[in-house]
């Protein structure tokens, strides 16, 4: 055995010791071993803990052993569930008494190693789960006769057993009663069982020794640090007490749950924890709230025991008195923070939000009227003091009582959906009180500035505020009045005073705004657009224009809004005031359509040195989005000359400034960086199209239109050309992203103006095509230029997109060499947004873009062919592989559904498109990409209708396919059967469910189309060689023939489900 200790202890130092590299590894498998194997080794790990040194003088093996030797010993208990053998009992049994009496009754405790008591404690814990049952029923009578000391010059209770005692009763109630704790393992039936009858022994041995024998040292503990505190003790001696008292708590919290309420609950133990609730001690007042909270949330049987033990605690009156003592307190220290006495308000409010819940359930749940009565009056004695933990300055105290006030609230709101009658006094009272609580609470701290916080703590607060918002949503359900007044009152008197010149801190005025930013959300009785902030009949849209709606007077939040502009507050100095008021305006946009006189002066706060041209970068960032989006929306109302006006106010803020990052790594490509990251440059792209739209808005003066978008894009022409001739190599990064930036704001600004229509309505005012068709030269030289570079191919197809939306047409020329320089340096991943853009170029141009598509089709699907052909590896190259087959059938999609899908068989192309088809008959068997599936069949019917439609008289004679119908019978319908049969699929997925009936649709439009010959081709042809019974050939080409789409469409996959779970 001596020899096994010296060799486990060897090998535990060397594992501790990281100079021991060579035996490392070496000594970590022999302790694993040893470990695995504790049934065995239990009794050299139990020896290496206890052994005491030969000298007397402490123990005999380093701490580091001694602990690993104890976690030999919880390997052996832990998960044990059948009885010791009695030689292995009472080896143990001797051995850790010997050792408490040694170590812990005459000795140091483990002084100088306090984390052994801790594991010790455990260790003992999981010992005393194996045996108390069966073995050792005199666990707690054994250690109790330890804890009395003879001595009568010392304490009466020796300490370190005592704190044993505590740390093992807090160890076993986490073991069988702690949920959590449950929750967190695996669950085991065994365990499960075995904790239920130890829970069960105690209860029935020992819970009145413990509870007795817990308080008993507890009361001893307060009594002595009483007469410390008085004689001016040193203040090791009152800690060390101090210590025991707030262990001996926590102990009696730990197993208030699940003893009887009666041992917890007496005469003597109120009043000792309500003394001990204010004792000087933090962390006794901590451990008593939580004892306290445990005791009035333990489950009773009987609503009047509830009750009963609400009324004894009398806790609404203690935590009434205790707060009040402790907002003094607060009041008191002023500036200076003192976290541990906030942390006890926190508790208090814990304690108080549960004393609460617990009387709401009781009027919610209990079926008695008397208890309900009881428990209401309670209640109300309650809610006044969660409204003062509510406004407490710290919201961590504050958040304590949302439990109890949403389920108060709830209450309120059931009560109302019941009963139509006005709101009682008190009720009415209560909730005004709440709203002037959740009101101040909104506001941020008077010292905290938003701009220099923290992001978590930003983010606290806005999550704070969402709470509070949820609670005036439910006083709005409640009674709408009460919140609409009180936040038009809190709004108009922080706006008046403002106005008239009355200080006004920065988080008042902050929040004022705040709440009419809001109020929309709020004040959901309101109507839509105008209706929202005036009281004006319905007019039709046509006539609106014709209306003066300053004529009709405006609703709470219209009013409301009117305040807030004219109290000019947007020249608050305050950065987060003025963000407020630009959010606001932005958000409310159909104000400004009723009452116009308020426009200018919203617009000179946002180009102003408060918003467009504010020195803060962060401020111009979202001011930019902000001024776009409000002139956006009320585009309508900017007059002529406001536009030009505007247009000169921020023509300063079009140039472009290049802000390169600093890349995280060497390996970081800089330029790739640059894009990625373009800084402010992201945020101005919101003004290029700003001034695109203020443009826009002079259709009626074209010449001068003309003259000003010239002159504003004039000089990014000029900056483009500069920066075109300074690149030399893909080392000039700044001109390159130059280029790419001004390409980019080339192209935001013809997103300004609105869409070119189709068909073109009589009178229409184009836009400016000559400077378009400029514009659109440049960046084709730019582009022929700089076709190496990936962000200036992606910057020109961007720029087109948006101009070719706003010109039509008339830059179809260009698009021949647009497209060959897009494509003269490609790379895959440019594929799908290529893809895209053609298919916009689609939708835009229509036949226009035909001669363009006829010249690409051939090569693109050969490219794309030999791309879906090649093998899948890796998980990112199998999303691209499936992206771009998607954008694949997308395009060809939006080809055949267009006017050009004569392309398909053009001259050029007609060779290519049985090869084509057969491709997608390919993708449409895939079975393992359901939404490719679906859109190829959807391509198929599509096709059939185009190409085997009846014959007539066609304005495009190439849009008729002679003997398409033959494929369409020898290859897609057999496609399509083949696709329903495969093992693979799945009809109870839902994917393939949309893919059972996409395939509904297509042979549906097959029958349509071809009719008689499609049902020939069934009933004769192709149902039989499936071996199809006759009669199920007639039901399914009647049904085919007979119901509409979404009767078809039902059958058919009832049908499919049907046949499938038949045997063949």
């Amino acid at each position: 055995m001596e020899q096994e200790i010296d060799s486990f202890v060897q090998a535990i130092l060397i594992a501790c010791d990281p100079s021991q590299v060579a035996l490392h590894q070496q000594a970590l498998e022999y302790l694993s071993h040893v470990q695995q194997n504790a049934h065995e080794s239990w009794r050299l790990a139990l020896k290496v803990f206890v052994d005491a040194d030969p000298s007397g003088q402490g123990r005999k093996y380093p701490p580091q052993a001694r602990f690993t030797a104890l976690r030999m010993l919880d390997e052996f208990f832990d998960n044990r569930f059948d009885r010791l053998d009695d030689d292995t009992f009472r080896s143990l049994q001797e051995s850790i008494l010997s050792y408490i009496q040694s170590e812990y009754v005459y000795g140091p405790a483990e002084s100088n190693a306090s984390f052994l008591r801790n594991k010790f404690s455990h260790t003992l814990t999981l010992f005393f789960l194996c045996t108390y049952v069966e073995q050792w029923p005199s666990f707690f009578s054994d250690l109790f006769q330890l804890i009395r000391n003879g001595d009568s010059s010392q304490p009466k209770f020796n300490r370190h057993v005592s704190l044993l005692l505590f740390h093992l009763v807090v160890e076993i109630s986490g073991e069988v009663a702690d949920q959590t704790l449950k929750a967190a393992r695996t669950f085991n039936p065994v365990r499960h069982a075995r904790d239920g009858r130890v829970r069960d022994a105690v209860r029935e041995r020992d819970a009145a020794l413990i509870n007795e024998a817990v308080l008993t040292i507890v009361a001893d503990a307060a009594e002595r640090m009483s007469l410390l505190r008085k004689s001016g003790a040193e203040s090791t001696a009152l800690d060390e007490v101090v210590e025991v008292a707030d262990w001996g708590v926590r102990t009696f919290a730990s197993y208030a749950g699940w003893i009887d309420i009666n041992l917890t609950v007496t005469p003597t133990t109120v009043p000792l924890l309500f003394s001990l609730l204010a004792d000087p001690s933090l962390a006794i007042r901590l451990a008593t709230s939580a004892a306290l909270l445990r005791i009035v949330s333990k489950g009773l049987k009987e609503p009047e025991d509830k009750l009963q033990l609400i009324k004894v605690l009398s806790l609404d009156q203690v935590i009434d008195a205790l707060e009040a003592k402790t907002r003094a307190q607060q009041i008191e220290r002023g500036s200076d923070e003192d976290e541990g006495e906030e942390s006890y308000r926190e508790a208090l409010g814990k304690l108080l939000n549960v004393l609460g819940l617990e009387l709401s359930k009781l009027v919610e749940e209990c079926p008695k009227p008397q208890v309900v009565s009881e428990a209401k009056q309670l209640l109300g004695q309650v809610l006044p003091i969660m409204l003062r933990f509510m406004a407490d300055e710290y919201d961590d105290t504050c958040c304590t009582i949302f439990p109890l006030l949403q389920a108060v609230l709830g209450t309120y709101k059931r009560n109302k959906k019941v009963t139509s009658g006005p709101l009682d006094e008190s009720t009415r009272s209560f909730l005004t009180s709440l709203l002037n609580v959740v009101l101040q609470k909104m506001r941020w701290d008077k010292d905290a500035d938003p701009a220099d916080m923290d992001l978590d703590d930003v983010a606290a607060f806005e999550l704070l505020r969402k709470d509070l918002r949820s609670f005036m949503d439910s006083v709005l359900t409640i009674e709408p009045d009460l919140v609409t007044q009180a936040i038009r009152t809190l709004v108009i008197s922080t706006l008046s005073s403002y106005r008239r010149g009355v200080p006004v801190e920065w988080h008042d005025a902050e929040l004022a705004v705040y709440l009419i930013y809001i109020f929309g959300e709020i004040s959901k009785s309101g109507g839509k657009g105008r209706a929202a902030f005036c009281l004006a009949p319905a007019v039709p849209k046509d006539k609106r224009k014709d209306v003066d709606y300053s004529d009709y007077p405006l609703t709470p939040h219209g009013e409301i809004l009117l305040a807030l502009v004219q109290s000019q507050i947007s020249s608050y100095p305050h950065r987060a005031v003025v963000m407020q008021f630009f959010e606001t305006v932005a958000r409310y946009s159909d104000f400004f359509k009723i009452r116009k006189d308020c426009i200018m002066p919203a617009l000179e706060a946002m180009v102003g040195t408060r918003g467009l041209h504010s020195p803060d970068v962060s401020v111009r960032r979202r001011s930019y989005y902000l001024f776009h989006r409000f002139i956006r929306e009320g585009r309508n109302d900017v007059s002529l000359q406001l536009a030009v006006s505007l247009v000169e106010g921020i023509r300063d803020l079009l140039a472009i400034q290049v802000d390169l990052p600093t890349p995280d790594s060497q390996e970081d490509d800089l330029l790739t960086e640059a894009i990625k990251n373009p800084g402010l440059f992201d945020h101005q792209l919101y003004i290029f199209e700003t001034v695109g739209i203020l443009v826009s808005l002079l259709f009626k003066a074209q010449e001068q239109q003309a003259s000003i978008l010239l002159s504003v894009v004039t000089p990014l022409l000029d900056d483009l050309s500069t920066n075109l001739a300074s690149v030399k190599s893909k080392e000039d990064v700044i001109p390159i992203v130059q280029v790419h930036h001004v390409i980019m704001a080339l192209g935001n600004i013809a997103k300004g103006f609105p869409d070119y229509p189709s068909p073109v309505p009589e009178g229409y005012s184009f836009a400016p095509l000559e400077v378009f068709r400029q514009v659109s030269h440049a960046i084709l030289v730019a582009l022929e230029a700089m076709n190496v570079f990936k962000c200036v191919r992606d910057a020109a197809r961007y720029a087109f997109a948006r101009i070719i939306a706003t010109t039509g047409s008339n830059v179809t020329d260009l698009i021949p060499p647009l497209m060959a320089n897009l494509l003269a340096h490609f790379e895959p991943s440019e594929l799908v947004d290529f893809m895209n853009f053609i298919g916009l170029l689609i939708h835009r141009l229509q036949k226009d873009l035909f001669d363009v598509l006829d010249e690409l089709l051939g090569p693109l699907n050969a490219h794309i062919a030999n791309l879906l052909s090649q093998p899948v590896t890796g998980v990112d190259e199998g999303l691209t592989h499936a992206e771009t087959k998607r954008s694949y059938i997308g395009l060809l999609m939006n080809i055949i559904g267009s006017g050009v899908h004569g392309v398909f068989i053009s001259e050029r192309n007609k060779n290519s498109l049985e090869p084509l088809l057969e491709n997608m008959c390919h993708l449409a068997q895939d079975m393992s990409d359901p939404p490719s599936q679906k859109a190829t069949f959807a391509f198929f019917g599509r096709a059939v209708q185009v190409w085997c439609g009846p014959e007539q008289p066609r304005e495009d004679s190439q849009q008729a396919l002679p003997g398409f119908e033959r494929f369409v019978y020898e290859r897609l319908v057999p496609t399509a059967f083949a696709v329903l049969s495969s093992p693979q699929f799945n009809p109870k997925d839902g994917q393939m469910l949309m893919v059972m009936l996409e395939i509904a649709n297509f042979l549906q439009v097959v029958y349509s189309t071809r009719k008689a010959e499609a049902h020939e081709f069934f009933v004769s042809v192709f149902l039989p060689s499936q071996g199809w019974p006759p009669h199920t050939v007639m039901e399914f080409t009647s049904k085919l023939r007979d119901l509409d789409n979404k009767g078809f469409r039902k059958y058919f996959t009832e049908f499919v489900r049907l046949s499938r779970s038949q045997p063949p």
